[in-house]
Formats: C-alpha cells, structure tokens, sequence
C-alpha cells in the first residue's frame, strides 16, 4: 500500500511539474452537443486558449479536421515553437458510441490509447468547445480543455459566454492560458490565415 502511495505521488508531482491540470476525483462528465454533425465540423480551427499541456508548448496552434472515410475524420495539428519551427502531428478521430457523435476518441500513435475529444458546444461557423479527460488513479483526474474559433480571435463577450460552458459543469478553467494567433507572429505557419 506504501509503495502505492509513493508511486501516485510520484506521479503527481511529475504531471504537476509538466503544467498539466491534474485534479482531485474523477472526471466529470459534462453534456456534450446535441446532434453533432461531424461533417458541419470539418475544416480549419485556430486554437484561442487552452489549459497547459505538456503536449503542447507551440503558439499559431491549428487542428484541421478532414473526413478520411464514412465514420473516421483525420487530424492535422500545427504549432509554431519558440524556435520558429513548425511541429505537426497526424491522427484520426471517431465516435466512440455513434449514439453519442460528439464524444469522439483521437488516436495519434498506432500503439497509444486514445483519448476522449468531446465537443461540449459548437456553433461549426465560430467556436468550439472541447474537453478531454482521464481518470489517474481513481482519486484523481488529468483534464485539457479548447476554446477554438473558425478566425485567429473572438471577442471578449464570446469568450465569457464560453468559459460558462465549463464553469457551469464543473470543469476548472482557472489556467486557462491564451495562445498567441498574431498575423505578425503566425504568417511563418503553412496555411494559417
């Protein structure tokens, strides 16, 4: 049981060092789209803000959706690196439970797991609303969270109206951070504007 303990200790504290949101108890499970068309969803997104993730250290962040066959969408994300270099990662993505169409699982590596995207809200012209979860442990859970918009931005109003859609389930967004999308800083990024 020690050795338990240490270990999950252990654990935190690397995931806490890494910036990630790690949280006490166990995932909450939010509502998610009503009728989520994958289709209306396809397409260019620019990241606004998101919670840390050692994942992700780049701005100019873009997720390009594209339908790869019936039931499977391909994932392009891009971000520019402190060093001017652009890092890009290719996966695909699908409903786990087609009577659920907006929880998908996105798979970036053949012999990884994949991870819940769950589209919370979207308007599929504007904005975006997605959270991932995973339960640690049983006492604990590691959450990401997106705002992402169709344009490099979104008015402060929206934004608000957003941030409910977490704070009014229960996800903590209180490190949310911004990500840079300046036309002076992202036009090194292939297809950014």
């Amino acid at each position: 049981m020690q050795t338990l303990q240490v270990l999950s200790l252990t654990l935190l504290s690397i995931l806490a060092g890494k910036a990630q949101t790690l949280r006490p108890g166990k995932c909450p499970q939010p509502p998610v789209q009503a009728n989520f068309d994958a289709a209306r969803y396809l397409g260019k997104w620019y990241e606004i803000q998101k919670l840390p993730a050692v994942f992700q250290k780049g701005q100019c962040s873009t997720a390009t959706y594209s339908l790869k066959s019936p039931g499977l969408v391909g994932v392009l994300n891009r971000e520019l690196l402190a060093d001017n270099t652009v890092s890009s990662i290719t996966g695909h993505a699908k409903a786990k439970n087609l009577s659920e169409p907006a929880k998908l699982e996105v798979t970036f590596f053949e012999d990884s797991p994949p991870s819940p995207y769950w589209v919370l809200s979207t308007d599929y012209e504007g904005h975006s609303v997605v959270y991932s979860c995973t339960d640690v442990l049983a006492a604990s859970h590691v959450d990401f969270a997106w705002i992402l918009s169709r344009e490099p931005a979104l008015s402060e109003e929206k934004l608000t109206e957003l941030y409910s859609v977490f704070t009014s389930n229960g996800i903590n967004i209180d490190v949310m951070t911004v990500t840079n999308q300046s036309r002076e800083l992202c036009s090194n990024m292939p297809d950014w504007a």
